[in-house]
């Protein structure tokens, strides 16, 4: 399992792709000010779900890399020959995507928070929502890919897949930043974000076993 997400892991450094979501995530919040004007308060208020909309679309930009690759190149195969199960394959995806961005993500929200003029508090729910929610983004993203793998345009069918399933990330996302923890915030967003990463492996094993057949 280990080796399988070190594999993972090497295959989202080579070419430097692990840095596309982080770029776009830093493009975003650079952008924003500009679309709305240089008010503070407005920022404070709207920046934290910007930021939360720039996370979905920064895990869905890897979703062409994440199955298809392997499922074309046969490697996918090979893995069950050896008995490797599919489940387990697409849990270390799972692992090797969330390493991949999620924590860069949250790195990279200590200057888009800046930019944004967020305040320090809201900074730090920003941060724990982060925290919480990319396992759920990254588990979102690797079932549309074991569904989509081996279709024409999978890539923009996996974003019309993904983004309505990803609705409860970014509402609970978005209120823990804007109204702290009220009503159980955060308490929806791991419920969410966790039956989402204790269903993804299944699902993205299951679609996997139907495209071999």
């Amino acid at each position: 399992m280990i080796g399988l997400v070190l594999r993972e892991l090497r295959q989202s450094a080579a070419g430097g792709a692990f840095l596309l979501p982080l770029v776009f995530f830093l493009l975003v919040a650079t952008l924003f000010p500009f679309a709305v004007g240089p008010d503070g308060p407005l920022l404070a208020r709207t920046g934290g779900g910007a930021l939360w909309m720039a996370a979905l679309l920064a895990a869905l930009l890897p979703v062409d890399r994440l199955v298809e690759p392997d499922r074309a190149a046969g490697m996918l195969d090979q893995l069950a020959i050896r008995g490797v199960s599919e489940e387990a394959v697409a849990l270390a995806k799972l692992a090797g995507h969330w390493l991949s961005f999620g924590p860069p993500l949250m790195v990279a929200a200590l200057p888009a928070a800046a930019l944004m003029k967020l305040p320090q508090d809201v900074l730090v729910r920003l941060e724990l929502g982060l925290l919480v929610g990319t396992p759920g983004l990254a588990a979102l993203t690797l079932g549309v890919a074991a569904l989509t793998a081996g279709l024409r345009r999978g890539g923009a069918l996996a974003g019309l897949l993904m983004l309505p399933l990803a609705v409860p990330l970014l509402i609970f996302g978005a209120g823990l930043v804007e109204r702290g923890n009220q009503g159980g915030a955060l308490q929806l967003l791991g419920a969410v974000s966790l039956l989402l990463v204790a269903g993804a492996p299944f699902v993205a094993g299951a679609a996997i076993r139907a495209g071999r057949d």
